[in-house]
């Protein structure tokens, strides 16, 4: 399972500079409040839709957001009931639609596995999470038996991504605070798309992947639906980490 040897994966310091204006870039950002995130957000619209693709006819699916940051992927549904995870909660106090929020989580670990879900839906996410392979693992007892993974993700990791951000994102960020964007990337995007296709690919038995581009390794975004938990290698993987917190 060398898979899962550079995790959890350790962040470091952000220099004060950044540190000082991470919050209000953040909400501008996830926001659509400048030109580029502006384009940014019209770009993962694609991410949005492709997630909320299955609900269109159906609203009454239990949903379990990953990640839900602004709420934002509520203006793409309109799904009930509807639990989140999101440990930074000033993204969220202020949004129109905290009240379709049912339960708030600031972290996977704090459900029960009593707890089922048609769904579990996660949007530019995963390539955050410092111990990703903790919370996929997580997915598949929270899941019911009929239940999918929904997971959009940016291209991490190729070529084509780094490009889309350097001549947007990155030119707008030098721009305003004379600071590399580069860094504040590689602060938060710890986990490629590669990496995140591999774990869920060990997790789940069925995984299918579409994404906005040619292939894989030529795209923006991808898009994952996952299902029917791989039980077994679950179980090597809890086995695993019993045994390394018993050293």
């Amino acid at each position: 399972m060398k898979l899962f040897d550079n995790f959890p994966k350790k962040r470091t310091e952000l220099p004060k500079k950044y540190q000082d204006i991470y919050f209000e870039y953040y909400k501008k950002n996830r926001g659509g409040n400048t030109f580029a995130s502006s384009l940014s957000k019209q770009m993962e619209a694609w991410m949005h839709k492709k997630v909320a693709s299955d609900v269109s006819n159906n609203h009454n699916k239990s949903t379990l957001e990953i990640g839900a940051g602004t709420l934002n992927q509520l203006i793409y549904e309109n799904t009930k009931p509807y639990d989140i995870i999101e440990p930074f909660s000033k993204l969220f106090e202020n949004s129109p639609y905290k009240n379709l929020i049912n339960n708030i989580y600031s972290d996977i670990n704090k459900l029960g596995d009593e707890k089922k879900y048609d769904r579990i839906t996660s949007i530019a996410t995963f390539e955050h999470i410092l111990n990703l392979p903790d919370v996929i693992s997580k997915t598949c007892t929270l899941l019911k038996s009929d239940g999918l993974l929904r997971v959009a993700i940016p291209n991490e990791g190729t070529f084509c991504w780094k490009m889309g951000w350097k001549l947007t994102t990155g030119l707008e960020y030098k721009k305003k605070y004379n600071l590399d964007y580069g860094l504040l990337m590689k602060y938060e995007h710890v986990n490629t798309a590669d990496e995140i296709d591999q774990i869920l690919n060990f997790f789940y038995k069925d995984v299918k992947c579409t994404y906005l581009g040619i292939n894989k390794k030529i795209a923006f975004y991808r898009f994952y639906v996952c299902s029917s938990p791989n039980r077994e290698n679950n179980l090597k993987y809890q086995s695993k980490i019993k045994n390394s917190k018993s050293i």
